[in-house]
Order: structure tokens, then sequence, then C-alpha cells
């Protein structure tokens, strides 16, 4: 784990509706033996009852998100079939709506966009993924966003930046 997805994770258990399990094992499988390229292991899964969704959050301070791109274009391949496995292992409703939701510093955000953007249209452009919720690292600091005891008024209720 690294520092800031400590911080991050704060940062979503801060909205009391949402629940998180870190270093999350996503297998398309079921098994005890996980197969090769068949399975991640995901930052945090943030499961917020209220909006009954469940996002695959993953946090990233790389200059050029080349890792995580790989990933979403790996989970974008298999989309039906991951959010399917999360819901199965986590035993979430299948009607719960399933996001990616990335966490990086906001000067990578405009490349990471347009990097996205393109990946999107060359790999299975057809594919259900929905383009991943963004927040910036920056927002996520504890005196960047405001608690109260009912989160009616942060980003993280409103939809996160």
């Amino acid at each position: 784990m690294d520092y800031f997805q400590g911080v991050v994770t704060e940062y979503l258990r801060a909205k009391r509706s949402v629940f998180v399990n870190t270093e999350f094992m996503i297998s398309l499988d079921e098994g005890d033996k996980p197969k090769k390229d068949r399975h991640w292991y995901c930052d945090v899964i943030a499961v917020d009852f209220k909006t009954k969704c469940i996002y695959l959050c993953e946090i990233t301070y790389s200059t050029t998100t080349q890792s995580l791109l790989s990933r979403l274009q790996s989970w974008r391949k298999c989309w039906d079939d991951l959010a399917g496995s999360i819901r199965r292992d986590s035993g979430l409703p299948n009607d719960w709506t399933v996001v990616p939701w990335v966490f990086l510093p906001k000067k990578y955000d405009e490349a990471f966009r347009t990097k996205f953007a393109a990946l999107a249209e060359s790999v299975l452009p057809e594919s259900k993924m929905p383009a991943p919720r963004i927040t910036h690292l920056e927002s996520t600091l504890p005196w960047e966003y405001r608690v109260t005891w009912d989160r009616q008024t942060d980003d993280i209720a409103n939809g996160g930046v």
C-alpha cells in the first residue's frame, strides 16, 4: 500500500454510506486458485449503499498513468464478467452499478482523459464499462473536504471532481 492509498481510503470512509475493502482481489473465475490474466488486485473497492454503486478505486501518482491505462484496458475487455464476479464474490445485488474510480494528481488529469478516450475508441468501443469517475488526489486531503454527519455538501455526495 502506498501513502495516498490510505489517504484516499479515509476520504472514501468519510461518507457514512460507503464501506471500503482494500486490496480487493477481483477474480473472473470461482475457486481457490486465480488463473493468470483472469484476476487483479484493486486498490480499494468502495460500496455506497445509499446510491447502490460499487466503485473500483485505483490510485496513482505516476506521470504516465500507463499501468493504470493498461489495467482499465484489461477490465474493459471483460467488463460484464468482471462486474458479475464482483457482485458474486461480494454478495451484492445484480442491479447495483459498477464504476471505475480513478484518483490521480490534478496535473495529470488532462493527459489521462485524452489517453483514456483514445483507449475507449480503440479497445472494444461497444464495452459496457462506464468512463471512470476521476478525483484529484489533492482533494482527498482531510482539510480539503467538508465532513458533516450526513455528508450533504461535499464532493463525494455530489459526484466528486
